[in-house]
Order: structure tokens, then C-alpha cells, then sequence
């Protein structure tokens, strides 16, 4: 069963969401709030043609874990962030709204507030560790596909990448030059005092001190100073995050962790579906073949948050 709901409903930056209950079962029920990746996104995560937060919603509430979604704050008021000229942060573009999401959850009776988890992809994997720090919101957490480096380190090797299939001539110069610009804002960076950060733009309304922000303190150091239960999932068909350089990293960090638990599946992609383009790398072809997030990789969130 799906009910509207509005995150942040009588703020600046409401956001429409859907809040879904398990059909069968007896309440209350633990449930999962969703963090987005980076980029504009809906509640469902949609990318071309896949839905990845609605699959996840979806499966998990068959093996009764209720969850919340919702549309990503720049996604629904992105031209309003740039014209009201607000610093963006990782606290408004994701933490402020999950704690939120969170509340909703807890004052529900239908949920076990003693059992909300939080399920960040990609980038939101990456915040994870500090939106419960930040708040002590949540029961569990759920890495999906997050990276253990900072997010300038991530960017450059997967533009490093995508550079070995860049065209020729005029044009693969052109957004060689575009990439070398973008990176020369980022050098010295954390040398640079917050206000210079903040006076440097760089993409989308943001300036140098989202990326300062963001990797003043690195996701090991948050993850090595929680005692909460984690469950880290990656696939090895990810060529967005590496498996090799964070999934693995990510193991490293947590390796002494009394409750730390790691998967990592064999063909799946950055979001946890079957591999489809392969070597090609192109998220354009990999994202354009409608499927569904593997079943057997819901039933594991699923056992997991049962265990707890």
C-alpha cells in the first residue's frame, strides 16, 4: 500500500513522496528512509528507463519493511536554490531532508521507531554514515554502492575513464579543456579558507565549498566511530563506484566493526541490476533497458533488517 506523503511539508522545499506499508503482517513494522545519488532525481530514482528506489520499495514491502521515498530537493526546487542564491551544501541537498523523512516514520504507529534504517545510494551511501551522526536517527545502515573515497577523488577517475572513449579532434578537445578547468578549481582545496571556497563556483549553482564540505571529513572517519549495525552492498559490475578501490576500501575501514556486514554480487551494476553494456561503459546504454533491481539482493536488506 502507497500513501502520499510531503517531506518538509510547511518549509521552504516541500517534497512529495509516497510512503509505503506492507500489505500483509502485523504493524508496526521497521522500515528504511531512501537517499538519493548524486544529480536531479525523482522519488524513484528513475534514470532512462530503470526505477531502483521503486523496486526497492516495492520488494522490501513484501517481506514487510515499510520505507519512504521522495523527490530529490534540487530536482523539485532546483531554479529556486540558484535564484534564491543558496549555498549548497550536502546538509540541503540531502541530510536536512532524510532526517525529516525520518521523523515521519518515527510518528507513525503503524512503524517501529526503534526500527528505521537508512539506505543511501551512491553519493547518498556516501552520506549515510554522516546523516546519522548528525541526527542518531536510525537503527541500521545501508551502504549501497557508496564510495569510501571523497568525492573530487571519484569524479576524477571516472572522468579519466570516460576520457578513453571521448571523440576526437575539436570536439574530445573541448571537453578535455572542460575538464581540466573544473579539476584546477579544485586544487589546493582544502588549504583554501571556507570563504574562498564559497566565493568559487563550479557547477549548477554550487561553488568549491560543496566539495570542501563534503570531504572534510572522509566516510571512514564516520563509519569507524559508529558502533551501529552496517550492511555494505556492492556489485561487481559497477563501473560508476569501483568495488575494487571503495567496496573493498569501505571493508578495510570496517574490518573491526562488531556488526559490520559486506555482499557483493556477481554481474550486477551500480544499481543493482544485470550488467548490460559491459565494457562499453555507457550509462545512457546500461540504464536504457527497462529492469528491476535483483530480488535475492531485496531479500538480503530484508533478512538483514530482520536481524537486527
Amino acid at each position: 500500500m502507497e500513501e502520499k506523503i510531503v517531506v518538509g511539508s510547511g518549509g521552504d522545499f516541500p517534497l512529495d513522496g509516497l510512503l509505503t506499508i506492507p500489505d500483509e503482517g502485523d504493524a508496526p513494522f521497521p522500515a528504511v528512509v531512501f537517499v538519493h545519488g548524486s544529480g536531479s532525481s525523482d522519488m524513484d530514482s528513475k534514470v532512462y528507463n530503470i526505477r531502483p528506489f521503486k523496486d526497492f520499495a516495492e520488494g522490501l514491502a513484501k517481506h514487510g519493511v515499510a520505507s519512504i521515498r521522495y523527490d530529490k530537493r534540487s530536482f523539485v526546487h532546483g531554479k529556486k536554490l540558484v535564484k534564491q542564491k543558496i549555498l549548497i551544501t550536502a546538509n540541503e541537498e540531502a541530510i536536512e531532508d532524510a532526517i525529516l523523512a525520518a521523523g515521519i516514520l518515527k510518528s507513525d504507529p503503524r512503524i517501529d521507531s526503534n526500527r528505521v534504517f537508512i539506505a543511501g545510494i551512491s553519493l547518498g551511501g556516501m552520506l549515510v554514515p554522516r546523516i546519522d551522526a548528525e541526527s542518531d536517527s536510525f537503527a541500521g545502515l545501508i551502504l549501497l554502492a557508496a564510495p569510501a573515497r571523497r568525492l573530487e577523488e571519484l569524479m576524477k577517475d571516472q572522468m579519466e575513464d570516460a576520457s578513453l572513449k571521448k571523440p576526437g579532434g575539436i570536439l574530445g578537445w573541448l571537453m578535455k579543456k572542460q575538464t581540466n578547468k573544473l579539476f584546477s578549481k579544485l586544487d589546493n582545496l582544502y588549504d583554501m579558507s571556507d570563504e574562498e571556497a564559497k566565493s568559487i563556483p563550479i557547477m549548477g549553482g554550487a561553488t568549491v565549498y560543496y566539495f570542501k564540505d563534503m570531504g572534510k571529513k572522509r566516510v571512514g572517519e564516520y563509519l569507524e566511530s559508529s558502533t551501529k549495525p552496517i550492511l555494505v552492498l556492492h556489485g561487481d559490475g559497477d563501473f560508476q563506484v569501483s568495488a575494487e578501490k571503495d567496496f573493498n576500501e569501505l571493508k578495510r575501514i570496517l574490518q573491526n566493526h562488531q556488526n559490520a556486514s559486506f555482499k557483493l554480487y556477481p554481474g550486477l551494476n551500480h544499481v543493482f541490476m544485470p550488467v548490460v553494456c559491459g565494457e562499453t561503459k555507457s550509462a545512457k546504454e546500461e540504464y536504457s533497458k527497462p529492469q528491476h533491481v535483483a530480488n535475492y539482493v531485496i531479500s538480503d536488506i530484508a533478512d538483514w533488517i530482520y536481524s537486527i
